[in-house]
C-alpha cells in the first residue's frame, strides 16, 4: 500500500457513553483509522470502561488503550469522591451553575494524554464528544476551551515545533442537541445498547434513571422518537 492511500489516523476519546460512541462512528464515517483512548481515572464505577470496550469492538478500531490516572487523589467531584450524585433535577436546574459531577480539569487531562498518543502515532486529529447544548454546565466542554487547547497543543509538542504536526481537535457534537446526536448515531449504525451513561449505576450496572446524565439521555431519546435500549432500575422513571 502506498503512503498516499493510507488512512489518516485519529485519536478518539471514548468514555463508553452515548456521545463518545457517536463521535467514534463519525470519525469512522470520515475515513479515519481509529485509535480509541479511554481512562480509568478513579471514577465511581467501571461499567463505562466495559462499555467503552464493547463500543470499540462494535465500531472497529485499530487500537484501544485505557490510560490510568487516579483523580481520586484530588477529589472535588461526585464522580471521584464520597459525594452524593444529584438526582431528579430538572433541565432548568441543570442549566444553572457548574454541577458537583464536574471533575476538575478532566478534559484538559484527557486531551493532554490524547495529544501525547497522537504525537507518537504521527496523527494530526483528535476527536472528543464535548457538547455545549447539554445543560451540563461543564466549563471544559465550551468551544473557547477547545480552541485554546488546540492552540496550546500546537506549541507543546516536538512534532508541532518541527512542523510535522498541525493538530486539529474535532468536536462534531458541540452544537447538537442530544436528540440530534442520537439520530446521527442511528444513521451511522451505533448500537446504543452497548453504551453506559449513568453517573451512579447499580452494582450490576443498571442505570439509575435519575441522575443528570440519565435524565438527559432519556430526554434525548424521547425527543428523537427512538426507544432507549437500556433498561433502567425499577421505579426510576
Amino acid at each position: 500500500m502506498s503512503v498516499s492511500s493510507e488512512k489518516k489516523k485519529a485519536v478518539v476519546l471514548l468514555s463508553g457513553g452515548l456521545d463518545s460512541a457517536t463521535v467514534l462512528a463519525i470519525a469512522r464515517s470520515q475515513g479515519f483509522e481509529l485509535y480509541a483512548l479511554s481512562f480509568s481515572y478513579g471514577q465511581r464505577h467501571i461499567f463505562e470502561l466495559e462499555a467503552a470496550a464493547r463500543v470499540a469492538a462494535s465500531i472497529g478500531v485499530a487500537a484501544h488503550r485505557t490510560a490510568v490516572v487516579d483523580l481520586r487523589a484530588f477529589g472535588g467531584s461526585a464522580l471521584t469522591a464520597d459525594i452524593a450524585v444529584p438526582k431528579g433535577r430538572t433541565t432548568g436546574e441543570m442549566s444553572h451553575g457548574i454541577p458537583i459531577t464536574y471533575v476538575p480539569a478532566r478534559n484538559t487531562i484527557f486531551l493532554s494524554f490524547a495529544l501525547a498518543w497522537a504525537e507518537v502515532l504521527e496523527a494530526s486529529d483528535i476527536f472528543i464528544g464535548v457538547n455545549a447544548l447539554d445543560y451540563s454546565g461543564y466549563p471544559d466542554c465550551r468551544p473557547e476551551f477547545i480552541e485554546a487547547f488546540e492552540k496550546m497543543a500546537n506549541l507543546a509538542t516536538k512534532a508541532g515545533v518541527e512542523g510535522r504536526q498541525a493538530l486539529e481537535i474535532h468536536t462534531p457534537l458541540i452544537t447538537l442537541s442530544k436528540a440530534e446526536i442520537i439520530r446521527k448515531g442511528i444513521e451511522l449504525a451505533v448500537d446504543y445498547s452497548l453504551t453506559s451513561s449513568c453517573y451512579d449505576p447499580s452494582q450490576s450496572g443498571e442505570p439509575c434513571g435519575r441522575c443528570d446524565s440519565c435524565l438527559l439521555r432519556q430526554k434525548g431519546f424521547s425527543e428523537s422518537g427512538i426507544e432507549d435500549p437500556l433498561r433502567y432500575l425499577k421505579g426510576s422513571s
